[in-house]
């Protein structure tokens, strides 16, 4: 929701008691607002990131009569979390609480309201999704936002534990009393993709929407890989504004250094997986492909060398070369801005496709069966795991596709999905048979 919030004026409420839940994916080291409820800049209640990754939730009303902030810090760009909030005023002692997946959260900040005080989340304010008041505030996905007023709830409405996995995942339809007090109470599952702002609890809200909120196949039950901006250097390579649209678009730094950027999941050796991109700017030059992930992991920390450079980094060059360990050799076609460009990894091979074109006269039915005679590398190490890279040069950006739907705001018309596992994934060209996203369900296959 970068450029995009959507919002309401809520009707007055007496009531002392809310619980906010939602599940979010930030995409950046930012402060960024979840949710607001705002009148003016002196009232005005909120949840929120903070730029070192703690959670906020808050009420100013002249002054802060109200402060929940987490001791744990939330920063992996590459994680869904859940988080709930709540508190009940009515109480002598009030209480708010924080969970994360479930976990009741230690708190750094701890000043809870007084009993039966004036909450701004009970009043007839502008309720915001995404932003403060106006403008652009959160930059990264949302998904199944319950907002109730009136009732108390714990994280365990809202979700629970995989006893096989052990991982925390959504509650498919947990028991909420929209009606209790005030009608204000709504859930919304950003699940149509033509009305995003639709109210799926049982008041029927009316929102305005400002901007135009993207849907993506990217969701708690199936996290999809961006680009990973805890790189070490990621901050000091790219330009003002240059993460966006979740973190599939990158735009590298406009010094004249070679900058590399890897992914957020890696994928395993063993596997057959397939990624497109879409190249936004050429800059001075750009590289996409694999790299070994013990070696990326000091490049993308320690240097600011082009990942092929290393021995473990296989890229295809917009000069239509291919290149590994400094090393280059002449492979397919050149491309330039709006290039669009194709990934396919099978078993310790590796092809790459431009604007719908499989290079060196490789097919799909022979990536599909995993013939190796026109692939661009062969023989990689299937004992090792593989980040998606990207090496940028003075002002080069690139958008990613790893399944989700969408080249940056633009959804993909007419996909094409997997023929099978992960088959909900979204590309624009045909996929190799067997071939997988990468994606958690991708890589589960």
């Amino acid at each position: 929701m970068a450029t995009s919030y959507i919002s309401r004026t809520q009707s007055a409420n007496g009531s002392g008691k809310l619980t906010i839940s939602v599940w979010l994916k930030h995409c950046e080291a930012a402060e960024q607002l979840v949710v607001t409820s705002y009148y003016s800049g002196n009232y005005w209640g909120d949840l929120r990131f903070l730029s070192d990754g703690a959670i906020k939730f808050q009420d100013y009303r002249n002054s802060y009569i109200f402060q929940l902030q987490t001791t744990a810090k939330f920063r992996d760009p590459a994680s869904w979390y859940h988080v709930v909030v709540n508190f009940d005023n009515t109480l002598a002692s009030p209480t708010g609480k924080i969970y994360v997946n479930g976990v009741l959260q230690d708190l750094a900040t701890t000043n809870q309201y007084s009993q039966n005080e004036t909450s701004s989340f009970l009043t007839d304010y502008t309720l915001n999704i995404g932003t403060y008041n106006s403008g652009s505030n959160w930059n990264g996905s949302m998904a199944d936002l319950y907002y109730i007023q009136g009732q108390v709830y714990e994280a365990s409405t809202f979700g629970s534990t995989d006893s096989t996995t052990g991982q925390w995942k959504p509650n498919a339809s947990p028991t909420i009393d929209y009606s209790s007090t005030g009608n204000n109470s709504f859930h919304m599952k950003f699940e149509n993709a033509s009305n995003l702002d639709l109210d799926s609890g049982g008041n029927n809200l009316t929102f305005s929407t400002t901007g135009t909120p993207t849907q993506t196949s990217d969701c708690p039950s199936n996290n999809f890989a961006t680009w990973n901006t805890l790189n070490g250097l990621f901050s000091n390579s790219i330009q003002s504004n240059g993460v966006q649209n979740g973190n599939t678009f990158v735009a590298s730094t406009a010094s004249n250094e070679d900058r590399s950027f890897g992914s957020t999941l890696a994928f395993t050796g063993t596997g057959k997986y397939y990624m497109e991109f879409k190249v936004g700017n050429l800059g001075g030059g750009v590289s996409i492909g694999i790299g070994e992930v013990d070696a990326m992991q000091v490049l993308l920390n320690q240097t600011r060398s082009k990942f092929c450079n290393n021995a473990k980094g296989y890229a295809y060059l917009n000069s239509g070369n291919k290149e590994v360990g400094g090393s280059g050799a002449s492979y397919g076609n050149s491309f330039t801005n709006y290039s669009y460009i194709q990934l396919a990894y099978n078993n310790g091979t590796l092809w790459f496709g431009k604007d719908g074109t499989w290079q060196n006269s490789a097919t799909i039915s022979e990536i599909s069966a995993g013939t190796t005679t026109n692939a661009a590398f062969t023989g990689i190490d299937t004992s090792k795991q593989y980040f998606i890279m990207f090496n940028g040069f003075n002002d080069a950006m690139l958008e990613m596709n790893a399944g989700n739907g969408y080249f940056r705001t633009t959804v993909i018309g007419s996909p094409n999905n997997p023929t099978s596992g992960d088959t909900s994934a979204k590309f624009k060209y045909t996929v190799p048979t067997g071939y997988q996203p990468l994606s958690t369900k991708g890589l589960n296959v």
